[in-house]
């Protein structure tokens, strides 16, 4: 389990409590080796407010080149508790201290080891290298990064004797002169120490204290250039912690670019997280920052329209309009509404040509191979026509198991046929109309419930208007007039617009978590029955 303590990790440093440690061993291995001394000592402030020191007894007798480097010998661990005797000792004196060593993976190892044979598990603190902060800190200052070396080099009073508590509490001493280095380049909280070793030292580092002003609160960030452009919106849970990991260590060339472009930061601070996410959606689809491609709002959006004729048929259309006919989407793209359209052709035999009825001689080629019931030729059925496209309606409505299971058959005939290429094809069709009919399932709950309420068990609420963001606040505080009321409002069957989908699709997901209820609902809230995923 993830440990998040500290008034998560932006409490100040000089609030936290740190506990430097060393360990001696009868070797390099935990898995072979053992415990022989542990030295400790806790700091808050830069105040030293307790110390631990004992000899460990192994168990085995110490290797000879043990004795040399640390004067351990085995008469002097001969009475000397037991691992699992000094272990509990430790650990009450750990606490939920911040561990902090010199090379820490290596006395992490053996903690570890052993708290795992005693039937502690692995422990649960965070920890600090004074290693990987010397190697971002005075890397060019001194001549290798060894204990000995950086505690000549900070005038340490100690000198690391390879004894746990005088190497501890020269650890000690390099840890908080490097606290200070840390500081000069704007770290002041345990989040920045923590992601301090891992940072880029290039050129663009420097622009790190742009995050310094901004709140640990959710919210949206703008990243701005020279001329004022928003090139980049982005969400987070916290503002400070997000916009600072920008610069520790991600190497992706888009990251590169932003931070080179990079001139100023703006922000706005949310009520919740599900509020930053419908702030940000309508900000990227305001501003079309050129670094959100992935989101960026297309130019047009594109709805499968079922039409008005006698022998409907489905149509591409990018305008939705109030004419009372059943609508699929919206999509981003012609490519992704042409996707679910084969879907429905391949699970229905519904008309694909354009010809009037009766107006050719002949059949069309989608009624010749028999994948359609065209009446282009005069031959049409109307009565058993519009049975095919009320299964149609009722899979848009209420039913997505009269196109989607056609399909699966579909597919698992090609996988039995070894017409691998074409079950892929299948796949992806299905999934897209898959999809869209669960969006458009929610959609309709959403705009059926009217104007709801719910609550997360962690204290976030919501209200909803017919499937649009009212307002989110924390705790008891709510910011609407009671009672529920119903206003005015026109809608349609389908989203509107891209923006308008994406955001029911955020909040649907949210209020479909298990931790939330609704609370009150001025129309009827009802689950719809969404469409089966796809088997693995």
């Amino acid at each position: 389990m993830l440990q998040r303590t500290f008034d998560e990790m932006g409490a100040p440093l000089h609030a936290v409590p740190f506990c430097v440690l060393d360990l001696e061993t009868t070797g390099g291995s935990a898995a072979d080796h053992s415990i022989t001394e542990i030295g400790a000592a806790k700091f808050v402030g830069g105040d030293q407010v307790g110390s631990f020191q004992t000899l460990v007894n192994p168990g085995t007798e110490i290797p000879p080149f043990i004795t040399i480097l640390t004067g351990i010998t085995h008469a002097m661990v001969i009475e000397a508790p037991r691992i699992e005797e000094a272990f509990p000792s430790f650990l009450e004196f750990l606490g939920d201290a911040v561990i902090v060593g010199h090379n820490v993976r290596f006395d992490m190892s053996f903690l570890n080891g052993a708290a795992m044979r005693l039937g502690y598990g692995r422990l649960e603190n965070q920890v600090i290298d004074t290693l990987g902060l010397a190697r971002r800190l005075v890397r060019g200052e001194v001549r290798n990064l060894k204990l000995s070396s950086l505690a000549a080099h900070f005038r340490s009073p100690i000198t690391p004797t390879h004894r746990a508590y005088e190497d501890a509490a020269a650890t000690a001493h390099v840890f908080h002169c490097l606290l200070e280095r840390a500081g000069t380049v704007g770290v002041t909280a345990l989040e920045d120490l923590l992601q301090l070793p891992t940072a880029r030292g290039s050129a663009s580092y420097k622009k790190i204290a742009l995050a310094d002003e901004l709140p640990r609160r959710p919210g949206v960030y703008f990243f701005q250039d020279r001329r004022g452009e928003v090139f980049y919106v982005g969400k987070a849970k916290n503002l400070r912690t997000r916009v600072r990991s920008y610069f520790y260590g991600d190497n992706r060339r888009t990251v590169t670019n932003m931070l080179n472009e990079l001139e100023s930061v703006d922000y706005r601070v949310c009520a919740t997280e599900l509020e930053a996410s419908i702030t940000e959606l309508r900000l990227i689809h305001s501003y079309r920052p050129r670094y959100n491609r992935r989101s960026k709002p297309p130019k047009s959006s594109h709805w499968v329209k079922v039409t008005n004729e006698r022998f409907p048929r489905l149509s591409l259309v990018r305008t939705l309009k109030e004419d009372g006919l059943a609508y699929l989407g919206p999509f981003r793209t012609r490519k992704s509404a042409e996707r679910v359209m084969w879907a429905l052709w391949d699970a229905l035999p519904l008309r694909r040509c354009t010809s009037r009825p009766g107006s050719r001689s002949a059949p069309c080629a989608f009624a010749q191979l028999g994948v359609a019931t065209c009446p282009c030729d005069g031959n049409g059925d109307a009565a058993a026509y519009q049975a095919v496209v009320a299964t149609l309606l009722r899979a848009f409505d209420s039913s997505p198991e009269f196109v989607l299971e056609p399909l699966r058959d579909r597919m698992r005939q090609f996988a039995s046929d070894q017409r691998y290429e074409e079950a892929a094809w299948l796949r992806d069709r299905y999934r897209a109309l898959a999809t869209a009919l669960d969006r458009r399932a929610a959609w309709q709950a959403l705009t059926g419930a009217g104007r709801l309420v719910a609550e997360h068990r962690n204290g976030d609420s919501v209200a909803v208007d017919h499937g649009r963001f009212e307002a989110a606040w924390q705790g008891s505080a709510s910011p609407l007039p009671t009672p529920l009321t119903t206003p005015e409002y026109v809608v349609l069957e389908v989203p509107g617009s891209v923006m308008e989908s994406e955001e029911a699709h955020v909040l649907w997901t949210w209020l479909g978590a298990p931790d939330v209820r609704i609370l009150e609902a001025s129309g009827t809230w009802r689950e719809p029955i969404l469409a089966p995923e796809l088997a693995a």
